[in-house]
């Protein structure tokens, strides 16, 4: 379950503080939980490969929040599927500091923590990579996926469950679509909430980023399937929450607001 701890749950901040990554800062091999000790609260995010859509979004909900992550004195460390040029321009693109940012190759640190490999049919005679494609366009489908199929939908329909994601007067750039200001989607539906169209318009110039830089940001198509999760720890290392990906687009229990969790 997500929202509490299992008591068959592994000692996960034991693996993580033991845990050493590539370090995209300054490349260099460092523990992942280095200088993380004199902290209310450690969020510990294992995501997937860096150019997988739900890391960027699940970045760009952490810059939102940045002041108020802040203000509770939560510190963060992630570890994502790549190299270092990888987690550079994933740094670039979405605002995520460096310093906290660690890069795994070979998703080692999610097959210790028992992370979900997403779908794995063997096809015969196809490479790793190509297996991966296909596994993934089937998850895309819904296939081994739960939840991806509705999620997608939200995005195109509108949630008056979750805030107002663009501001009036901000601009939409970078997408295959002409520029798109912020108050269009007012026309479209209001404001206060996220409108139609809102959410797949942020998803869009996601997707058109990574393509556009594909062979950077998935140095290794192997892992394309991989899913990721989200551990909370207290300032006693003890795991007060915990979300296991089951799916993509799956990366929090209420993705009308990813970060509430944060705040009970």
């Amino acid at each position: 379950m997500n929202t509490q701890t299992r008591a068959s749950s592994p000692d996960i901040y034991s693996i993580l503080s033991q845990t050493q990554r590539l370090r995209v800062s300054d490349g260099e091999i460092k523990p992942v939980l280095d200088c993380c000790l004199d902290t209310s609260k450690l969020l510990v995010l294992i995501w997937s490969q860096l150019g997988d859509f739900d890391n960027l979004e699940y970045a760009w909900w952490l810059l939102r929040e940045k002041e108020e992550i802040q203000a509770r004195g939560i510190t963060i460390r992630a570890i994502g599927i790549g190299n270092r040029n990888s987690g550079i321009k994933f740094c670039e693109y979405t605002g995520f500091p460096q310093e906290w940012l660690f890069v795994d190759a070979n998703a080692e640190i999610h097959a210790i923590l028992g992370l979900y490999r997403g779908l794995n049919i063997q096809f015969p005679i196809l490479s790793a990579s190509q297996k991966a494609w296909l596994n993934l366009i089937l998850m895309c489908a819904g296939i081994a996926s739960p939840g991806t199929l509705k999620e997608v939908f939200r995005g195109y329909k509108g949630d008056y469950n979750a805030p107002q994601l663009i501001a009036d007067e901000e601009v939409v750039r970078n997408t295959p679509l002409p520029p798109i200001k912020g108050s269009f989607f007012k026309a479209a539906g209001g404001k206060g909430f996220q409108r139609p169209f809102e959410l797949a318009t942020l998803r869009l110039r996601n997707m058109t980023e990574v393509l556009s830089n594909w062979n950077i940001y998935v140095p290794d198509s192997s892992y394309l399937t991989q899913r990721g999760g989200t551990f909370l720890f207290d300032s006693q290392g003890k795991l007060i929450y915990e979300h296991r990906d089951r799916g993509i687009l799956g990366f929090a229990e209420n993705m009308s607001n990813p970060l509430s969790f944060l705040y009970k």
